[in-house]
């Protein structure tokens, strides 16, 4: 009889335990569909930003752009059914269609649903007294041709002037990034011209200038328009023995001695600059355009 009793409140732990294993999982796991009749570049980025406020739940994700037939979105809607039906939880679906049927279509299917556009046209055709387009894929079009041309020539700029090169060019630089290298002078050129149609050119600081402490003589006439990026030496470490593994560019005291360099250069000639360590791109380029009071395309 004991030994049945210990038995049972065996099995009843190990079923306990199974169930909290399973709980925190749930909460711990989340499924994500984003879905557009367009590029899905709208959901994609708002969704982000709504999800990165739950630090302790990982989010699997599936993009879906270009959901534009009720064939495609009935294809959806049974791969969220699907996915429900195998996890045991909703998926979390975040969605941007200006076709209402599609919209309805995939509410319809077993999750939690998150339509952008019909939380925010309704309440805005209200208050502006006016119907909207209803037209998808608006805010990622073409749109003012002469704006996107603007935007195409500073990211062909941005690639010329990337690294130090095309310095005879300078004068048509909204701003140069300097840095050490791997500081992330390159993307964040790319994404003020590409997202803002800002001129952006980078130069790399290497040892020789940051040991003179003077500016590069190709930098002098355009010192108004630098703007410096720092980050953390181990921050950078781990970044360059990815590009580079072992030798002194990846070593510890010389990424520190550069850090240290290049932070009393930017403060001896007055360059506004910021750390990049815990910021993203979007992040880096915004701040750049707030404090450099930069005009956008």
């Amino acid at each position: 009889m004991q030994s049945t009793d210990k038995i049972s409140c065996q099995y009843r732990r190990q079923t306990v335990q199974f169930s909290l294993k399973w709980t925190r999982k749930a909460m711990t796991e989340r499924d994500v569909f984003i879905i557009s009749d367009r590029t899905a570049l709208t959901a994609e980025t708002l969704s982000h930003s709504l999800l990165t406020q739950f630090p302790g739940i990982n989010f699997s994700t599936r993009i879906k752009p270009f959901t534009d037939s009720l064939n495609k979105a009935q294809t959806v809607v049974e791969e969220i059914n699907t996915t429900k039906a195998k996890n045991g939880l909703k998926p979390l679906v975040f969605c941007t269609f200006a076709d209402q049927a599609l919209s309805r279509m995939i509410g319809e299917s077993d999750c939690a649903f998150f339509d952008f556009f019909s939380a925010f046209i309704g309440p805005m055709e209200n208050t502006l007294e006016a119907r909207s387009s209803h037209s998808s894929g608006s805010s990622h079009g073409v749109g003012d041709r002469t704006h996107y041309a603007t935007r195409i020539d500073a990211v062909n700029y941005a690639m010329r002037a990337d690294d130090g090169m095309y310095t005879s060019g300078y004068a048509r630089a909204d701003i140069i990034l300097v840095g050490v290298s791997r500081a992330g002078k390159t993307p964040t050129s790319l994404y003020l011209a590409m997202h803002f149609g800002i001129y952006a050119a980078n130069y790399p600081l290497v040892e020789e200038d940051l040991e003179r402490q003077e500016l590069v003589k190709v930098l002098v006439p355009s010192r108004h328009k630098l703007f410096g990026l720092t980050i953390n030496p181990e921050r950078l470490q781990r970044i360059r023995q990815e590009r580079r593994a072992g030798g002194r560019y990846a070593d510890i005291r010389q990424c520190r001695e550069e850090v240290a360099q290049v932070e009393a250069l930017f403060r001896r000639f007055g360059i506004p600059y910021v750390d990049t360590t815990a910021m993203s791109i979007e992040e880096i380029s915004t701040t750049i355009l707030y404090q450099a009071d930069l005009r956008r395309s």
